[in-house]
């Protein structure tokens, strides 16, 4: 059995979301992954896995230097599937993503998100 813990820990800055519905607005998550870390997070509203994760990531988001974008996969598949496709990763719910440069960096799924274990670290090209 698996037993899941929230902390009580507040993010330092309350969480932005920016919405990616469209395939457009992933391209443009993608461009802004060469300025800055992007997170991308496949949220599945059927999933109550997916539900502690997103509010576990939402209580102890403390990365104000990466751009956080949030997906309902069940209302927008295709652009999940273009995620799968484009970043070379199989497709999970709930998942979180880090991209830079254009590139997964880190993948994290189910039990195993937690914003805490991304690397925030990022180099200019």
């Amino acid at each position: 059995m698996v037993e899941v813990v929230f902390l009580a820990h507040k993010s330092i800055e309350p969480m932005e979301w920016n919405e990616m519905e469209t395939r457009k607005d992933f391209e443009r998550a993608l461009e802004r992954s060469h300025q800055q870390p992007v997170m991308l997070f496949k949220h599945s509203t059927r999933c109550p896995v997916s539900s502690m994760a997103r509010k576990l990531t939402e209580q102890r988001w403390n990365h104000p230097g990466i751009a956080a974008y949030h997906l309902d996969l069940i209302a927008h598949r295709d652009v999940s599937n273009a995620i799968a496709e484009v970043l070379a990763v199989e497709h999970e719910s709930p998942q979180m993503l880090l991209v830079k440069h254009g590139m997964a960096t880190q993948v994290l799924s189910h039990y195993g998100i937690d914003p805490v274990e991304l690397d925030a670290t990022f180099v200019v090209e």
